[in-house]
């Protein structure tokens, strides 16, 4: 087979990656999308406490009005009250009601957020392909995508709104007390910094241990995951009571981190309650020796009049309301930090996408001309030495070399994923120029484990041909000798099948993805060590099916043993130059057959 020499290659340069924002900016740039539904959310509680303002003067006004006249003893005026009773129900009811509508839009927009996080995070792990485990197992996986991603409940839906709202309702009461008392206005403001101040210098604590919370639940979700599917080994080495200490002790390291998180939260809201409580203490003892008359600068006067005493008062607990709020919904914005810093490494990875739109549809196997192909490592670091190689149409090879030497990298370049330098050539056509969805579409890949789901056996088949037919799945099974099997079972195709594939055995599992190849109908086959978890007879007859089966198709399958594959063409051994210098380093490869 003849290699490409001295051929100028073709740079498809790697993106430089964005520096990671700060969480915070982060968090902003998710709400963009749903700004307008928080800032209505916004103006409603804005309107709420316009309404509580409006019903503690109504109150002031009444209850004044009762006393002065209790005092001169005269009756008590009905008509005050009956003037007043409809704007007091509007006010008692609309508060609930507006309350209720600024809930629902929040929880919308975290709704609506979150999904579309959801979708984004899938559609990076989708575009990552095989190299989306750099990014933790499927159990860690799966707790990023579920609870990390609902931790950005709290912020979204509560203090995104309630950040603007502790600067505007304290502004409204501070003007509405400043009416009847400046000296009460001012308590209230040189009262109202001790809260935040406290609640930042907590927040930052509850935030560190947020992260270690959501780092340590990521961890132990990826750990639990694996022990559960590999339980029948550990059966077999009767290692299952050593795998359950293990998760008692996982579980309990986070049942303690949990402890202290809770433990900062409350602390927190004690704290804040306090300096609240006391703050207010402090205003009802200005007002309240204000109305015996006995302040030491102001003996035998009244500064404040009871109607004016009485709407302060109660306006003061809602002063503070805002701010306890906060100071509780913070701990909602320290723990998205350090939810969106979990998944900031996903959600920064810039996938590489061919440039090129071209649509190749291919009717045949195609050949593959691979010209100083090179891989490197976004820290350029050598994944792949340059290979030179043809394929012709129909070609069947294998490769073979150490590990480490790229035979994955490979695959992981012709299947669009992974960023190169050199030409890769499909019937002439550079790949760079292809339309990578299209051309994936045309492929058909295979690796060491299946991607079988827990589903029927029909679902899983037409994963790969959504409009085949029962008859259709039947001959593809068939062919590689699984449906006397399926036939006893009894509900054939459609039985299903547990979590990757659990009721089938691993050689079964492959043969069930080699008929989803078959029903896929591509015209090139990859195949990343399809029998490396396989014992010796399962992988002989599992390669001979291949070979039968493969007949007309380009293939290139990677395997380190060669028992039952003396049907290729070729054999091909990847070599890195600078472990094996003995190997030409022009085109890193070596046929071992002809």
């Amino acid at each position: 087979m003849p290699c490409g020499w001295n051929l100028k290659a073709t740079k498809a340069r790697t993106p430089k990656l964005t520096s990671p924002s700060q969480p915070a900016l982060q968090l902003a740039t998710l709400l963009q999308s749903q700004r307008k539904r928080l800032n209505c959310a916004l103006l409603l509680a804005v309107s709420t406490s316009l309404l509580f303002i409006w019903q503690c003067y109504l109150l002031a006004s009444l209850f004044a009005g009762w006393l002065t006249a209790s005092q001169q003893g005269l009756p008590v005026n009905s008509s005050q009250l009956l003037s007043s009773l409809p704007w007091l129900v509007l006010c008692l009811l609309g508060r609930p009601a507006l309350q209720y509508w600024r809930e629902q839009l929040s929880l919308k927009a975290s709704q609506h957020i979150r999904s579309s996080l959801r979708v984004q995070l899938l559609a990076k792990l989708a575009d990552a392909g095989p190299a989306k485990n750099q990014y933790g197992n499927d159990g860690s996986l799966s707790s990023k995508l579920l609870e990390q991603v609902d931790a950005l409940d709290g912020f979204i839906s509560r203090y995104y709104v309630q950040r603007y709202l502790v600067l505007i309702t304290p502004l409204l009461l501070v003007a509405a007390t400043f009416v009847y008392s400046p000296l009460a206005a001012v308590i209230l403001l040189v009262t109202a910094p001790l809260v935040p101040l406290f609640m930042i210098l907590l927040g930052n604590a509850a935030a560190t241990a947020s992260q270690r919370q959501l780092q340590q639940l990521s961890r132990m979700s990826g750990r639990f995951l694996d022990l559960v599917r590999g339980m029948a080994t550990l059966q077999q080495l009767q290692a299952t009571e050593r795998a359950a200490q293990s998760v008692a002790n996982a579980a309990g390291r986070y049942r303690d981190s949990s402890m202290g998180v809770l433990k900062l939260a409350f602390l927190s809201s004690a704290v804040l309650e306090f300096f609240s409580a006391l703050a207010i203490a402090l205003l009802a003892l200005y007002l309240g020796l204000g109305l015996l008359g006995i302040l030491p600068w102001a003996k035998e006067i009244i500064p404040v009049p009871y109607q004016g005493a009485l709407f302060i008062l109660l306006l003061a607990p809602e002063f503070y309301a805002p701010l306890r709020q906060l100071g509780s919904d913070y701990h909602a914005k320290a723990q998205a930090e350090a939810a969106i810093d979990e998944l900031n490494p996903i959600l920064q990875r810039q996938a590489w996408q061919h440039p090129g739109t071209q649509q190749l549809t291919l009717s045949s196997a195609p050949d593959i001309k691979l010209q100083q192909l090179h891989i490197l490592t976004a820290g350029q670091r050598q994944r792949l030495a340059p290979v030179s190689l043809i394929i012709n149409s129909g070609g069947r090879v294998a490769l073979q070399g150490p590990s480490g030497c790229g035979k994955s990298s490979l695959l992981h370049a012709l299947l669009g994923f992974v960023p190169y330098q050199g030409d890769i050539l499909i019937n002439r056509h550079p790949l760079t120029r292809l339309e990578r969805n299209h051309w994936q579409q045309q492929l058909g890949y295979m690796a060491q484990y299946s991607s079988i789901a827990a589903a029927s056996i029909a679902a899983n088949l037409r994963l790969a041909a959504p409009d085949a037919t029962d008859q259709q799945l039947i001959t593809a099974l068939q062919q590689v000798e699984l449906w006397p099997l399926i036939q006893q079972l009894p509900l054939g195709l459609n039985t299903v099948l547990g979590e990757r594939g659990k009721g089938l055995s691993g050689g079964q599992l492959q043969r069930l993805a080699l008929a989803q190849l078959l029903l896929r109908d591509a015209k090139v086959w990859l195949l990343d060590e399809p029998t490396a978890h396989l014992d010796g007879a399962t992988a002989y007859r599992l390669h001979q099916l291949i070979g039968t089966l493969s007949q007309g198709k380009t293939l290139i399958i990677v395997s380190h043993q060669l028992h039952g594959l003396d049907w290729l063409d070729n054999i091909i051994r990847l070599s890195n130059p600078a472990i094996n210098p003995a190997v030409n380093p022009v085109d890193g490869v070596q046929y071992v057959k002809a």
